[in-house]
């Protein structure tokens, strides 16, 4: 397999899994993420998702064994484009954990999530224009709105890795863990999130990833809109029961998928 899924509680763990191929993506690859996501999405006992890789890359992008072949276009799916994830919305938390360089679309994989627990050795590049391609599965237009104009212009241009360390100074990276914590600090991060209410975590992702790319009054909008929606939730109203009561809160499941 490709693809090598685990469930540890509510989290699903996605590996990456053709490390002598550097995990790049090739479309049984693609079709399995996007199969994976599309599960996941549909399952109430899911509240959370980490994606890391087998070995010591966690994804050099695209196959290029498979472009040069004239067969870009399969690995672009019909709902996630790029892998089965660079252009899908998914509905739960998405954490990367990231064993090594992620590179190419690895790295479009990688600003594809919400949070990012990186190995200390790990590097982050496009070096797409190195090979006279473009990195289009959405790392230009996502790093443009995350670092300043000219760090994007640099990481697009010249098509150099950047290390752990200065993707976490940029704010791209989360956590920067030795090599072998990687997947558990990813873990401990899915598990935080877990604790919170489900139904609060669906809002503030919404309400984050919504106002980033929204006018003042559009995310003015979004905010009233996804406020009453979590107040009027089951959750919003458990959470403030169970701060009066002096007691943990005991969420609800989600109402609906994600």
């Amino acid at each position: 397999m490709t693809l090598e899924r685990e469930r540890r509680g509510k989290v699903e763990i996605l590996r990456l899994n053709r490390p002598d191929a550097r995990n790049a993506i090739d479309p049984e690859t693609a079709r399995a993420i996007e199969d994976a996501l599309d599960d996941v999405d549909a399952d109430r006992d899911v509240w959370c998702v980490v994606i890391t890789g087998t070995g010591p890359v966690f994804c050099a992008g695209a196959d290029l064994k498979v472009v040069a072949a004239g067969g870009g276009l399969d690995i672009l799916t019909e709902r996630g484009g790029f892998a089965g994830i660079a252009e899908r919305p998914v509905a739960k938390p998405l954490i990367a954990a990231v064993n090594g360089p992620a590179l190419a679309g690895g790295f479009e994989i990688v600003l594809a999530c919400d949070l990012v627990v990186a190995a200390a050795d790990a590097v982050f590049g496009l070096p797409e224009v190195q090979r006279g391609l473009l990195a289009s599965a959405g790392g230009p237009l996502r790093l443009a709105q995350r670092v300043p104009l000219a760090t994007a212009l640099e990481l697009t241009v010249l098509g150099e890795p950047i290390p752990a360390s200065r993707a976490h100074d940029l704010g791209l990276v989360n956590r920067v863990v030795p090599r072998d914590r990687v997947v558990d600090e990813a873990l401990a991060l899915a598990e935080r999130i877990i604790a919170n209410s489900p139904t609060a975590v669906r809002g503030a992702r919404t309400l984050v990833r919504g106002a980033a790319d929204a006018t003042e009054a559009e995310a003015w909008d979004l905010s009233r809109r996804v406020m009453r929606e979590v107040a009027s939730s089951p959750d919003g109203r458990e959470g403030a029961r169970a701060f009066v009561e002096k007691r943990p809160p005991v969420w609800a499941d989600p109402r609906e998928p994600g």
